[in-house]
Order: structure tokens, then C-alpha cells, then sequence
């Protein structure tokens, strides 16, 4: 995703394996989130339209799809940060502060974006 010819190479690995690693994590947490009868019981009690939960869950996974595909990671990087920050938005919205894992997604999502930037600033090789 982010290799730039200026950067330490410490921190194109380590930005690489926190891409990889929210991709990964992002779509294992997103498919029961979709698919699970209890999740999509438990979402039902908080009186928010089912079609929140399914927007939602599919802009998760394709976020975490673009996110693993190098040529396309920032834009995904950028789309999960959007999900994120609304998700955690709704959440506090409802009364549920259990936010601690999103606020960690987003920070995440934000270094990726940013880390990218900085690719493209150092004249990186990156098609976006």
C-alpha cells in the first residue's frame, strides 16, 4: 500500500501490517455483524432500521476488500474511517458508550490515510 522511497523501512512494514491486520480483523467482525440472527436481534432493540445495520456491515467489508488490495487500500482506509466515525456517532447517539474498539478502528484507519499521504508526498509509486 504505502511504500515510498523516502520512507523508513520500519515504517513501511509496520504500516503494512497494520493494514493487513484492520482488513482482516474489519472483515471478520463485519460478517457476523450481517449475518448473525443474535446480531441482528440485538440491533433490532436498538430501534435503528435494519437497513442502517446492512449499509453499515457491506461499507465495512468493502472498505476491508479495498483496504487489502494495494492499489486501492487508501480509498478503503478513507471509507472505513467514514463508517467508523458514523458508527460511533450512532452509537453515543443511543446511549451506547461501549465505543472503545470503533475509536480504535478509526485510529487506525486515520494512520493508514495519512501514512498514504505521505507516500504520495514522497513521490511514491502508488496508482491512485
Amino acid at each position: 500500500m504505502m511504500t515510498a522511497a523516502h520512507r523508513e523501512p520500519g515504517l513501511t512494514i509496520a504500516l503494512c501490517v497494520l493494514q493487513w491486520s484492520l482488513g482482516i480483523v474489519i472483515l471478520i467482525e463485519a460478517a457476523p455483524f450481517l449475518f448473525s440472527p443474535g446480531v441482528h436481534h440485538a440491533f433490532a432493540t436498538t430501534h435503528i432500521p435494519n437497513v442502517f445495520r446492512l449499509i453499515l456491515g457491506w461499507a465495512e467489508i468493502a472498505g476491508a476488500l479495498l483496504l487489502l488490495i494495494p492499489q486501492t487500500a487508501s480509498r478503503g482506509a478513507r471509507l472505513l474511517l467514514i463508517v467508523f466515525v458514523l458508527a460511533i456517532v450512532v452509537h453515543l447517539l443511543h446511549g451506547l458508550y461501549n465505543v472503545g474498539a470503533l475509536i480504535v478502528y478509526s485510529a487506525a484507519a486515520w494512520v493508514l490515510v495519512q501514512g498514504n499521504k505521505l507516500s504520495v508526498k514522497n513521490g511514491s509509486d502508488q496508482h491512485e
